[in-house]
């Protein structure tokens, strides 16, 4: 990954972050639905619970309870996995491999 794509990146998950802790983050128009199927999103990525978990930085228990419903996710991971339902391929294309 090249200087400016790890700084996006970078910027973009301060930014999440700020975003989480309600703070304004100009410019920054996102809508994340009330409930997040991370089921269907990580089945849209076409990887396994572990090597979606890998991926996205979260214990794949934490996955397991997501996807059935135990427990929704919150914050940037929220944030995340609204824009992986829109691009399953993301964190792939930003970070290289999964897991």
């Amino acid at each position: 990954m090249d200087d400016r794509t790890f700084n996006d990146l970078m910027r973009s998950i301060e930014q999440a972050g700020a975003h989480a802790r309600g703070e304004a983050v100009p410019g920054m128009h996102l809508h994340i639905p009330r409930e997040i199927d991370v089921a269907a999103i990580r089945k849209a990525s076409a990887l396994s619970q572990d090597a979606f978990a890998r991926a996205i930085g979260v214990a794949v228990g934490t996955l397991r309870n997501w996807e059935q419903r135990r427990r929704q996710p919150e914050g940037p991971a929220r944030v995340l996995l609204a824009l992986l339902e829109k691009n399953p391929r993301l964190v792939e294309e930003m970070l290289g491999q999964p897991g």
